[in-house]
């Protein structure tokens, strides 16, 4: 008989031994009475006295919280707002019997803030105040959720989406601004380009002209030159005959190129009796110039 006692001794004993988990704590009550939290570890409780009346997780939680809403712009969006929370050690018992779903709890606060904060902006603005709207729910938690023994690790605005209409709408003008900025770019490199080739062709015809002015002082410095000389060298001349004599040494010259070249086969002369004897009277003329001029040349050595 004593052998039945002691079995059952242990056999109770057993039952009363528990375990509770790392990062958790065991809420134990005797009579439906709190009687002590349990930490992590191997843990003895009264066989039929004392009961677990439940577990506090002390791991840090996630919630994602959806919430529609309307901006001031009448868009309306869905904010999801992400809040991490946990229970620390020491308050794990107001946790547990304070409130019994923390989630709804914070889901209320999340949404009564977000739509305090929301309607009052635009759309644009809301991108923008992303940061303002989590720290405004984080506040609000962390003075709530305290009471009930929760702390407030972060919240987050992880997103915001406009309608699916809104945003085929936002992405058509986004698109159109893009384009828009491309053919602005593209008519500005190509004002760029005009207004360089414009340049570079006004200073190749300023340098052209430039040339052609030069060339036009060296002939006309050499013309001087020549009458000149000729009016110095030869009595009697003056300096339409020095011209005339130029000139038609500049027209046999001509005609010597044309001849030399093999591109012409046509050369153009006087067409009228009047220009074939005004062509015959300059060749007389300049002829007896230069004999003139050879002789005064002989005199002169």
């Amino acid at each position: 008989m004593a052998w039945v006692i002691v079995v059952v001794f242990v056999i109770l004993l057993l039952t009363g031994l528990f375990t509770v988990k790392q990062q958790s704590i065991a809420i134990v009550e005797r009579f439906g009475r709190y009687l002590k939290a349990s930490k992590a570890g191997l843990n003895f409780k009264i066989p039929l006295i004392d009961q677990i009346a439940g577990r506090v997780n002390l791991r840090v939680q996630q919630l994602d919280v959806q919430v529609e809403t309307k901006t001031k712009d009448n868009v309306f969006v869905f904010v999801i707002v992400s809040v991490q929370y946990f229970v620390p050690a020491e308050k794990a018992v107001d946790a547990f019997y304070k409130l019994q779903n923390p989630q709804e709890q914070i889901t209320a606060y999340v949404f009564d803030t977000v739509r305090a904060r929301v309607p009052a902006v635009n759309l644009d603005q809301l991108f923008e105040m992303k940061d303002d709207i989590a720290t405004a729910v984080k506040a609000e938690l962390d003075t709530v959720m305290d009471d009930f023994g929760y702390a407030i690790v972060k919240a987050l605005v992880t997103d915001i989406n406009p309608d699916e209409k809104v945003k085929v709408s936002m992405n058509e003008i986004n698109a159109a601004q893009r384009l828009r900025e491309a053919a602005i770019q593209q008519a500005e490199a190509d004002k760029i380009r005009v207004v360089k080739a414009a340049e570079g062709e006004a200073e190749s015809k300023a340098l052209q002209g430039q040339g052609i002015a030069n060339q036009r002082k060296a002939i006309i410095e050499g013309l001087k030159e020549s009458v000149e000389n000729f009016s110095s060298a030869v009595n009697g001349v003056n300096s339409q005959d020095v011209m005339n004599l130029v000139m038609m040494t500049q027209y046999f010259d001509t005609i010597k190129e044309l001849g030399m070249s093999g591109k012409n086969s046509t050369i153009l002369i006087p067409h009228g009796p009047g220009g074939m004897t005004d062509m015959s009277d300059q060749i007389r003329n300049a002829m007896i110039t230069a004999e003139q001029v050879n002789k005064a040349s002989t005199k002169s050595a």
